[in-house]
C-alpha cells in the first residue's frame, strides 16, 4: 500500500470533504453488501416455495439498494475528484511560489525539464491519488470490520474466516510495499532525467543538426528512455505482486468461507438461508479490497511523483532576503523634504563571487563606482564576469564577500522588490514569452496605456515593424519570440525597458547577436533609452561602448584598465587588444552617428517570419482531425511486434476471469449439493484449487502486460525524437517546447493504459459475456433473454458516449500541454520575470491556466463517474432480472430451485470484465487524446 504523510498534510482544510467521501463510500459498500444479502434472502424464499408477493417485495428491496448505491458511488467520486482538484490547484500555486522564491540562482544548477515534470505531471498524478486511491484506502481499511459485523449476524465462524482473509489481504500488500518502498524515488529520478534530456534535445535540435550531432544525442536519449522503462517496471513489480496477493486473498477468502459454510449446513450448524447469503455476498464483501487493487497503480505513481514535489518544496534559495530588508532611503532635497529616489549611484567594493559549483571565481576583488547619470561601458573577454555584474546588481546571486551598493546602501539590506524597481535590463538573449507583442511589452509596465506602449515602441524603432505584423500589437510571437527576427526581438526588449522607466539601465550584450543593419537601428534606440539614466553597458562590440563616459576593462574578475575610448585605444593595453581590430574596421575614432534622424531602414527587416495560427490551436485542430479508426490503427501498429507476447496476456486474462467465475460456480454447485444431499467434497477440493489460480493468473497477466507496455513506451519516445529530428528546425517554430515535453512524458505515459489495462480486458469483455449468454440460453432461454438488454446496454453505452468523452479528453490533454508549456517558459524566463517584477502577474496567468484545465478535467471525470455508476446500476438490475426470471421459471416448475444461484452468479460474472473496462474509461479517454496528439506529429 502507498501512503505519504506529507501528501496527507496537503489536504489541510479539505479533510472534512475527504471524510465525507469516505463516509459515502462506506455507505455505498454497505448497500452493496445489503443488495447481495437481499438477493440471498430472495433465493431462500424461492428455495422455501414462498409466494410471488414475498419474492416481489424482496426484489424491490434489491432494486432500491442497487439504485441508491449507484447514486452514492457517483456522489462520492465527484466529491473526491473536486477535493483532489482543489488540492492540486493549491499545490500548483505553492510550487509556483517556491519556484519564484528559489529564483534564477537555484535554477542555474537545476534542469528545467525535471522541475516542470514535478509541477505539471507530478501534481497531475495526484488527481488519481487523492480522487480515487486515498478514499479507497480508507474504505478498504475499514472493510474487515464491516465484513465481520455483517456476516456475524448469520454465522460467527464463517464471519471469522472472512475477517482473517480480509486482514491478510489488506496487510500483506502493505508489508511488501515497505520492503520495496525506495523504488518510487528511483523511478522519479529516471523520469526527471529523461524529461530534462528531452527538453534540452528539443530546444537544441537546430544546433545539434547544424553540427551533425542529432543522431548521437538521439542514442543518448534512447538510453534514458529505456532506463526509464526499466526503473518503472522495477517499481511496478511491487504493485503487480500486491495485485496478485489481493486477488488470491479475495478468492481464497470467499472459497474458504463457502467451504466452511457448506460443511456447517451439512452438519446442521448453519441455515441454508445464511449459506445463500454468503454465496451471493462472497466476493462482494471483499469488493472494497478489489477496488483498491484496481487503483494501486495510481498509488504507486502518486507516491513516485510525490518524491519530486517534496524535493522541490524542501529546496532552499541560494539568495535569501534579509529579515531587516527595507526600501531604498529617499534622497533629501535641499529643504530637507523627502523626494522620490532620483538617479542612484552604483558601487562594487572588493567583490569576490563564484557561481555555485563553479571551478573559478567570476569576480576576484572587483571594485568600481558609477556616478549618478553616468554611462559606463564594461568590456572584457568571454568569461571575465561581465554578465555576473548584472546578476549581482539584481540580487539574483549574492557575492561570497565584498559589498554591492546602490545609492550608497548595501543591496543585501534592501527589499529586493524595491531594488529591482530601480533597474531596467536588456539582455543579450532577452526572453520573450509565448503571447502577443502587447503582452510582452506590458512586462515592463502592466498598467501602461496604449499610447505609452506605442510611444515606447517608436522610441525603440519597433513601432513600424509591429504595425506590419498580421495583427499588429495583438500578433502572437511564439515561444522566445521565435516568429521574429533577432533585431525585432531586441527592439521589443528595448521598448519593454523604456516602459519600465527605471533610473538604472543595464545593457547586457544587447547588440551581440544582430546584424550590421539592425545594429545601427538598435544603437539609436539604446542611446535614446540611456539618456538621463545611470547606465551599465556590458559588451564586446566597440559600437556599444564607444560613446560611454568611461570604459572599464574586466579580466580575471577584476578591473585591469579604465578610461575613455580615445585614451584607451592609444595605449598598448588590454582594451586595445580587445577592440583594436574593430577600431581599424571602423577607421580610428571614426565613430560618429547622426542620431538626429531616424535610420531609413528602421521599419524594415530582411528576415520574414511565418505567422500562422497559434501553435496550440493548430496542434489541437490537427489532433482532432485524427478519427477513431485511425487512432485505433495507430495503436494496433505499435503493438504488432509484440503480438505473441500479447497473446499470452490475453489467454492469462481469460483464464483469470474463468477461474474467478469458477469460484462462484463451484460454490453454487456445492450449495446445490448440500441442499439435495449429494456429495460435495470434490467440489470443495476444486474450489480450493481454483481460488489461488485466479490470483496467480492475474499476476501473470498484469506483469506481462506492463512489461510489454513500458518497453513500447520507450520505443515511442525514441521514435518521437527521431521524427522531430527529421522535422527540425521548421516544425519546432510551430510547437512550444513545453508542449513537446508533455507529449514525450505525460501523453506517451498515458498510452500505457491502453496496452496494460485495455487491450486484454477488452477482448475478455467480448468473450466472457458472449459465453455466459450462450450458457444461459442453453440452460433456460428466458433467463438469457432477461439478461440480454442489460448486457447490451452495458456494452454499448460507453461506445455511444465515447464521442463526448473523447472530446473532453482531448480538450483536457491539450490544456495540460498548454500548462506544461507555460511552466517551461516561466522557469526559463525567470530571470526576466524577476528583473521586471512580473512574477506575480505571471502567477495570475498561471493560476488562470490551471483553473481552466481543472474545469475541463472535472467535466470529464464527472461524465466518466456517471457512466461508471450507470454500469453499476445496470449490473445490479441485470442480476436481479435473472433472479426474477428464474424465480418465475421455478414457480412454474421449468427450472430447479438449486440451479438458480448458479444462473445468477453467471449473470453477474458477465458484467465483471465490462466493469473493468469501465474502470479505465478515464485513462482510455486520455489514451485516445494522447494518441491523436502523437499521431499529429507523425502524420
Amino acid at each position: 500500500m502507498y501512503f505519504d504523510r506529507r501528501l496527507w498534510q496537503l489536504t489541510r482544510g479539505l479533510r472534512g470533504r475527504i471524510l465525507l467521501a469516505i463516509a459515502i463510500g462506506l455507505a455505498a459498500a454497505a448497500l452493496g453488501i445489503a443488495r447481495f444479502a437481499l438477493l440471498g434472502a430472495l433465493l431462500a424464499r424461492v428455495f422455501s416455495g414462498a409466494g410471488a408477493a414475498a419474492v416481489a417485495m424482496t426484489a424491490f428491496g434489491v432494486a432500491g439498494t442497487v439504485l441508491l448505491r449507484g447514486l452514492l458511488d457517483h456522489s462520492r467520486t465527484v466529491i473526491a475528484h473536486r477535493t483532489a482538484s482543489r488540492v492540486q490547484e493549491d499545490l500548483r500555486g505553492r510550487l509556483y511560489d517556491k519556484i519564484a522564491e528559489l529564483g534564477p540562482a537555484w535554477f542555474a544548477s537545476e534542469r528545467t525539464g525535471g522541475v516542470m515534470l514535478s509541477l505539471v505531471d507530478g501534481v497531475e498524478q495526484l488527481q488519481s491519488f487523492f480522487g480515487q486511491y486515498l478514499p479507497q484506502v480508507c474504505v478498504a481499511a475499514l472493510t474487515p470490520i464491516a465484513i465481520f459485523a455483517f456476516i456475524a449476524w448469520w454465522d460467527v465462524p464463517v464471519a471469522t474466516v472472512m475477517l482473517i482473509a480480509a486482514l491478510i489481504t489488506l496487510a500483506a500488500p502493505i508489508a511488501w510495499n515497505k520492503v520495496e518502498g525506495g523504488r518510487g524515488r528511483v523511478r522519479h529520478e529516471a523520469m526527471k532525467g529523461f524529461g530534462s534530456e528531452f527538453l534540452d534535445a528539443v530546444q537544441g535540435l537546430p544546433t545539434l543538426k547544424a553540427f551533425g550531432q542529432s543522431t548521437a544525442y538521439g542514442k543518448r536519449l534512447a538510453e534514458r528512455a529505456r532506463r526509464l522503462s526499466e526503473s518503472t517496471m522495477r517499481v511496478l513489480s511491487t504493485s503487480v505482486l500486491t495485485r496478485g496477493i489481493t486477488d488470491c486473498g479475495i478468492a481464497i477468502g470467499a472459497a474458504a468461507a463457502l467451504a466452511l459454510g457448506v460443511w456447517r449446513v451439512s452438519n446442521g450448524l448453519m441455515t441454508i438461508e445464511a449459506l445463500l447469503i454468503v454465496l451471493m455476498a462472497g466476493t462482494e464483501v471483499f469488493r472494497p479490497l478489489r477496488d483498491l487493487r484496481g487503483v494501486l497503480h495510481q498509488g504507486m505513481v502518486g507516491q513516485s511523483a510525490a518524491a519530486g514535489i517534496h524535493a522541490l518544496l524542501a529546496a532552499e534559495p541560494l539568495v535569501k532576503p534579509s529579515p531587516l530588508a527595507r526600501p531604498l532611503t529617499p534622497i533629501l532635497s535641499p529643504d530637507a523634504v523627502e523626494r522620490v529616489v532620483g538617479v542612484p549611484t552604483i558601487a562594487f567594493e572588493d567583490v569576490h563571487f563564484a557561481y555555485p559549483g563553479g571551478r573559478q571565481a567570476a569576480h576576484d576583488g572587483l571594485t568600481f563606482t558609477v556616478a549618478a547619470g553616468e554611462k559606463i561601458g564594461i568590456v572584457g573577454p568571454s568569461g571575465s564576469g561581465k554578465s555576473s555584474i548584472a546578476r549581482l546588481l539584481l540580487r539574483l546571486f549574492d557575492p561570497q564577500s565584498g559589498t554591492v551598493r546602490v545609492g550608497g546602501q548595501d543591496i543585501r539590506t534592501l527589499d529586493p522588490e524595491a531594488l529591482r524597481r530601480l533597474i531596467a535590463i536588456v539582455h543579450q538573449d532577452t526572453y520573450l514569452f509565448h503571447g502577443t507583442v502587447e503582452e510582452n511589452l506590458r512586462l515592463g509596465k502592466p498598467d501602461a496605456t496604449q499610447a505609452e506602449l506605442e510611444q515606447a515602441a517608436r522610441d525603440a524603432n519597433a513601432h513600424e515593424f509591429i504595425r506590419q505584423l498580421p495583427q499588429g500589437y495583438q500578433t502572437i510571437i511564439g515561444e522566445r519570440g521565435v516568429n521574429l527576427s533577432g533585431g525585432q526581438r531586441q527592439r521589443l526588449a528595448i521598448a519593454r525597458a523604456l516602459l519600465r522607466d527605471a533610473p538604472i539601465l543595464i545593457l547586457d550584450e544587447a547588440l551581440s547577436s544582430v546584424d550590421a543593419e539592425n545594429e545601427a537601428v538598435i544603437q539609436q534606440a539604446i542611446d535614446r533609452l540611456s539618456q538621463g539614466r545611470t547606465t551599465l553597458i556590458l559588451a564586446h562590440r566597440l559600437s556599444s561602448v564607444i560613446g560611454a563616459d568611461r570604459i572599464l576593462v574586466l579580466d580575471s574578475g577584476h578591473i585591469v584598465e579604465s578610461g575613455r575610448h580615445a585614451e584607451l585605444i592609444r595605449r598598448d593595453g588590454p582594451y586595445r587588444r580587445l577592440m583594436g581590430a574593430q577600431a581599424q574596421e571602423r577607421g580610428e575614432d571614426d565613430v560618429s552617428l547622426d542620431l538626429a534622424e531616424p535610420i531609413a531602414a528602421a521599419g524594415q527587416d530582411r528576415e520574414t517570419s511565418d505567422f500562422g495560427a497559434d501553435a496550440t490551436t493548430a496542434t489541437a485542430a490537427a489532433a482532432a482531425r485524427v478519427g477513431a479508426a485511425e487512432t485505433l490503427l495507430s495503436l494496433t501498429r505499435i503493438i504488432q511486434p509484440w503480438a505473441r507476447e500479447f497473446a499470452v496476456v490475453v489467454l492469462s486474462g481469460i483464464g483469470r476471469v474463468a477461474f474467478f467465475i469458477g469460484v462462484g460456480i463451484l460454490g453454487a454447485l456445492a450449495v446445490a449439493a448440500v441442499k439435495t444431499g449429494a456429495p460435495f467434497a470434490w467440489l470443495l477440493i476444486a474450489l480450493a484449487l481454483a481460488a489461488p489460480l485466479a490470483g496467480i493468473l492475474h499476476w501473470i497477466e498484469s506483469w506481462l502486460a506492463h512489461d510489454i507496455a513500458y518497453r513500447l513506451l520507450a520505443e515511442l519516445r525514441i521514435d518521437l525524437y527521431r521524427k522531430l529530428d527529421t522535422l527540425a528546425p521548421a516544425y519546432l517554430v510551430r510547437r512550444r517546447s513545453g508542449d513537446l515535453i508533455a507529449l514525450a512524458s505525460q501523453d506517451i505515459e498515458t498510452i500505457e493504459y491502453f496496452f496494460a489495462h485495455t487491450v486484454a480486458p477488452a477482448l475478455v469483455a467480448i468473450l466472457v459475456p458472449s459465453a455466459v449468454l450462450l450458457s444461459l440460453a442453453v440452460v433456460a432461454w428466458p433467463v438469457a433473454l432477461a439478461l440480454l438488454p442489460f448486457v447490451l446496454y452495458a456494452a454499448l453505452a460507453p461506445v455511444v458516449m465515447r464521442a463526448r468523452i473523447d472530446r473532453l479528453g482531448a480538450e483536457a490533454r491539450d490544456a495540460l500541454g498548454l500548462l506544461s508549456a507555460y511552466v517551461t517558459e516561466t522557469i526559463q524566463g525567470l530571470s526576466d520575470l524577476v528583473a521586471f517584477q512580473a512574477v506575480a502577474g505571471r502567477r495570475a496567468g498561471f493560476m488562470e491556466t490551471v483553473r481552466g484545465y481543472q474545469t475541463t478535467r472535472l467535466r470529464l471525470l464527472s461524465d466518466l463517474s456517471s457512466q461508471t455508476a450507470q454500469l453499476e446500476v445496470v449490473t445490479g438490475l441485470g442480476g436481479l432480472g435473472v433472479a426474477v426470471a428464474g424465480a418465475w421459471l421455478v414457480a412454474n416448475g421449468e427450472l430447479a430451485a438449486t440451479t438458480l444461484p448458479l444462473l445468477i452468479l453467471l449473470a453477474l460474472a458477465s458484467f465483471l470484465p465490462i466493469s473493468e473496462i469501465a474502470q479505465v474509461s478515464r485513462q482510455l479517454a486520455d489514451t485516445i487524446a494522447s494518441t491523436r496528439r502523437l499521431h499529429a506529429v507523425n502524420a
